[in-house]
């Protein structure tokens, strides 16, 4: 792709000399005057280069690009001009205005190294932003990460504290053992926390490592995690037809089958006398497509956009770490694999993911 150029110019001759002899090169832009050069600025984005002549009848270039800086902060600035201006110039290149300035009458020669430093300026630029964004990211989501594993590690281990606290005080074995029910659904929860916390750290941190994917036996895999969740009440069928070898990342596909049948299994009805999960898997022509259905308590329509941010916690009174669709998305991401939610309250929800054979 070419490098997109602006050139300002009040004089038609120069404008025309100078889009010949770059024309072939790069994709050149020209404007008489800056209220035309600003209006191409907006309609064009991707310019990455501004050419402007010092002695512009409207304004100098030095003012213009004074003027653009905050508005077009990328675009890389270089002013054309003669021996007079020079202490102008000066004075606008240690204010940041203008990256550099080319003498008039200015040669091919001049201007391509005038082109290739600023290519090569702008694309530092632009990584530096990119990076600079990363960066403000990764501290927002520490900084709700440190948030949560306080709060949520926290509640269970209270909860522990306190049972204990009432448990020295009972003599009767019946309420002991409640209480010991008790604080061992808060060890489930911590440890379903730290589990969801190690996955987070995996994802972030760890390589992809391919190797052939054998659905039945990550199945068999699930279905003894996920004994204690199950019960009798539920209803589980899991059917698999893996027609060819499939390979992928099997620590990120047992983080996606995982969290999203915790949850089916998790947000079930209360009082509902006909639970149930399914999990459809078909690997064909390239492709894995896993269906995970329920008939639990379903989505609310506005939350379905924010069900894989961090910490996202539903109205459901289900305790819940706020990691497992998060991880879920970004073990999707890593894999180039996509998925899709439907879901109606007390209906149900259905998530289909589709990941494409490595």
């Amino acid at each position: 792709m070419k490098i997109k150029i602006l050139y300002i110019d009040d004089e038609v001759n120069n404008l025309t000399g100078f889009k010949a002899s770059f024309r072939m090169d790069y994709n050149i832009l020209i404007a008489h005057n800056t209220i035309q050069a600003h209006d191409l600025l907006i309609r064009n984005p991707d310019i990455r280069v501004i050419f402007c002549d010092q002695r512009m009848p409207d304004k100098t270039g030095v003012e213009f690009f004074k003027d653009i800086k905050n508005e077009f902060p990328y675009p890389i600035r270089i002013l054309l001009t003669g021996y007079t201006d020079i202490e102008a110039v000066i004075n606008s290149i240690n204010h940041g205005n203008i990256f550099r300035y080319v003498q008039k009458p200015w040669s091919v020669a001049d201007i391509i190294a005038a082109i290739n430093e600023a290519h090569k300026f702008y694309m530092l630029n632009s990584m530096l932003s990119i990076k600079n964004g990363e960066l403000k990211k990764a501290y927002i989501e520490l900084d709700k990460f440190a948030h949560s594993v306080t709060h949520d590690m926290r509640r269970p281990l209270m909860g522990i504290l306190g049972a204990i606290e009432v448990a020295q005080e009972i003599d009767d074995i019946g309420e002991l053992k409640s209480m010991l029910n008790m604080m061992l659904e808060s060890v489930k929860n911590l440890d379903g926390f730290i589990q969801s916390t190690h996955d987070y750290y995996n994802l972030k941190r760890g390589e992809l490592k391919i190797e052939e994917i054998d659905f039945e036996e990550l199945i068999k895999i699930e279905e003894k995690s996920l004994k204690s969740s199950i019960g009798e009440d539920i209803r589980f069928n899991a059917n698999v037809q893996q027609e060819e070898t499939f390979r992928c990342d099997k620590v990120s596909m047992n983080i996606i089958l995982h969290n999203l049948l915790t949850n089916a299994f998790k947000y079930q009805k209360k009082g509902n006398e006909d639970k149930f999960v399914e999990l459809d898997i078909k690997v064909a022509t390239g492709m894995a497509t896993i269906c995970i259905k329920d008939n639990g308590i379903g989505i609310p329509e506005n939350d379905i956009n924010d069900i894989f941010d961090m910490f996202y916690r539903s109205a459901s009174e289900e305790p819940g770490s706020g990691f497992g669709l998060y991880n879920v998305k970004d073990a999707l991401l890593k894999l180039n694999g996509n998925i899709q939610v439907d879901s109606k309250i007390d209906i149900g929800s259905t998530f289909k993911v589709t990941i494409q054979n490595k």
